[in-house]
């Protein structure tokens, strides 16, 4: 048991590796992204089609007016809210962003007491941070003591710790989380996924100790964790040994329908010596693939070595083993992804089913609702 733990979501031995298809190779290897953020969470392209659209309005070019930014500064002239806003949307370099940053400094001493719902810049610089590949930059902004009360919500923090995560700087993402906390910003679903993404990439004692504590502290109080960040809860487990906290965690999984959830279903199996269970629940997802209208599930082929591994003691359920695995592979069961990759999956965004349901409601000018003898009909 001990040998299969410690190859648990690491590296499996060639001979028991369940050998994918090539082309389901390169299928999931396209598919496959090593970040965790949607698109509707980064919103990149909107940005810079915000920033085609102002550069395109400006009766300046964009050397006159970072000129004249430049002279405000000099001279101590008050900085709009719109000038801001608009020198964000016209950099374009690392030199651009380093006036920018002068800029901030200069908005933000003028505006810490601005009232509340006022227009956030930090996800736009963040943004532009990420757009630019300027992820110490942002990090260098985002934990300065001088600009606190910018960055004052989760937004900002999310996208730089996905912009780290990313880069695979997991010990820095993991140190803008905690700089997150102690700024007590609220953590969303978005922070707890790339929270427990991080510690499940680290991989240390210290790592599954924070882990732990947030989970535990999220539950005391009620917020929402999503299902994806307790895969990464789950699977940390997995791989710090402590199979038995695994299981509890995956217990509070209340949807266990995805793939990923029967995936970590049959390690747990396997890591528990549990392999009358094991071989049922494989043989259900065979049962499962009989119409073709209902979605197959799939296997990592890591885990499937780590099922078959499980099984090496039990000659007769071995054989029977082998001869599921062989079925799970005929039927394009088994992924050339590992659990990893699965893991580190981007989820795609969600599209409006109607645009006209995702227009603005609210006047901008009257705060009122926005009335449409369209949508009452």
């Amino acid at each position: 048991m001990a040998v299969i733990v410690r190859r648990a979501l690491g590296l499996i031995p060639r001979e028991l590796a369940v050998r994918p298809r090539p082309s389901e190779t390169r299928d999931c290897r396209r598919c496959a992204r090593r970040y965790l953020l949607s698109d509707n969470v980064i919103r990149l392209l909107d940005f810079q089609q915000k920033k085609v659209a102002l550069a395109n309005q400006m009766y300046i070019s964009k050397d006159q007016y970072f000129k004249t930014i430049e002279e405000k500064l000099k001279k101590n002239v008050l900085i709009l809210k719109d000038d801001l806003k608009m020198l964000l949307h016209l950099c374009q370099m690392p030199a651009d962003v380093e006036v920018a940053k002068d800029v901030i400094y200069r908005y933000h001493a003028e505006n810490k007491n601005v009232a509340f719902g006022e227009f956030r810049f930090g996800p736009l610089f963040v943004r532009l941070c990420y757009e630019l590949g300027l992820e110490e930059t942002a990090e260098e902004m985002v934990k300065d003591q001088n600009l606190t009360g910018f960055f004052n919500d989760s937004t900002s923090f999310n996208i730089l710790m996905d912009m780290l995560f990313m880069k695979e700087s997991y010990e820095r993402a993991l140190g803008v989380l905690m700089e997150m906390k102690n700024q007590g910003i609220k953590f969303n679903k978005d922070t707890y996924i790339l929270a427990f993404a991080i510690c499940y990439k680290l991989n240390t004692v210290e790592s599954y100790r924070i882990c732990t504590l947030l989970l535990e502290e999220s539950l005391t109080r009620g917020n929402f964790i999503p299902r994806h960040a307790y895969y990464f809860a789950v699977a940390l487990a997995i791989k710090q040994h402590d199979v038995e906290n695994a299981r509890s965690i995956y217990s509070q999984i209340m949807h266990t329908d995805s793939n990923i959830c029967h995936n970590l279903h049959v390690f747990l199996l396997a890591l528990s010596g549990e392999q009358q269970n094991l071989i049922s629940t494989l043989e259900a997802a065979i049962g499962s693939s009989v119409s073709k209208f209902v979605k197959k599930v799939s296997f990592a082929h890591d885990v499937m070595a780590v099922v078959r591994e499980s099984m090496e003691n039990n000659s007769e359920l071995q054989s029977e083993c082998e001869d599921i695995c062989e079925i799970l592979q005929k039927s394009g069961q088994i992924t050339a992804l590992s659990l990893d990759e699965m893991l580190c999956h981007t989820p795609a965004g969600r599209k409006p089913l109607n645009p006209l349901l995702d227009q603005r409601k609210i006047s901008r000018r009257t705060l009122q609702p926005l009335r449409s003898t369209l949508l009452s009909e």
